[in-house]
């Protein structure tokens, strides 16, 4: 497809929008937190992904080209919005929203539900304190699902950093959410 692609093959842009777009998504409303942001940027996204697939060289999947890509606008848009002196606030409702309430696994009470949210906001807050490249190694290992290889290959960076950052995030969530009841 990636051939097609750099050949100006108009019909495998759309088959590779239509076969990557929601991953690209998903991935950035992770680390931004907002839907919104996270359509714009997979839009940016797509623009370098058709810039610069002629370069892309095949010594990696394109989906974990196009992680890192995403990973990088990502990168690109928090160094803009520092500048702006925006600041970086996750909204719970619009994560609801996008992803819908935390699975029950079975039936749900009140009180469960309500424990869950709390819960699930806890994560959410810990999660957008972490640094930003702790932060993206947890999405991409622990929401994604990427290997340790295609995480350092996205990031740029070595599997052992790779490791030690998860090792670093996940002792920090575990410190943030020491005091949440188990469900």
């Amino acid at each position: 497809m990636a051939q097609r692609c750099a050949s100006g093959d108009e019909g495998a842009y759309v088959e590779l929008v239509g076969e990557h777009q929601r991953m690209v998504v998903q991935l950035a409303m992770n680390l931004l937190g907002d839907r919104d942001e996270a359509l714009d940027l997979s839009q940016d996204v797509f623009l370098r992904v058709f810039r610069t697939i002629g370069r892309f060289r095949g010594h990696s999947s394109l989906r974990t080209w196009m992680y890192r890509i995403t990973v990088n606008q990502v990168r690109n848009r928090q160094r803009f919005w520092r500048r702006r002196h925006r600041a970086d606030q996750v909204s719970l409702d619009q994560h609801e929203a996008a992803h819908g309430e935390c699975a029950s696994g079975g039936e749900s009470t009140p009180d469960r539900l309500l424990a869950q949210k709390e819960l699930a906001g806890r994560l959410e807050d810990a999660l957008g304190r972490l640094p930003f490249d702790q932060r993206t190694a947890i999405v991409l290992r622990e929401i994604d699902g990427l290997s340790y290889e295609e995480i350092a290959y996205s990031l740029g960076v070595a599997v052992g950093t790779v490791k030690s950052r998860l090792t670093r995030a996940r002792q920090a969530l575990r410190l943030e959410l020491r005091d949440a009841r188990t469900l």
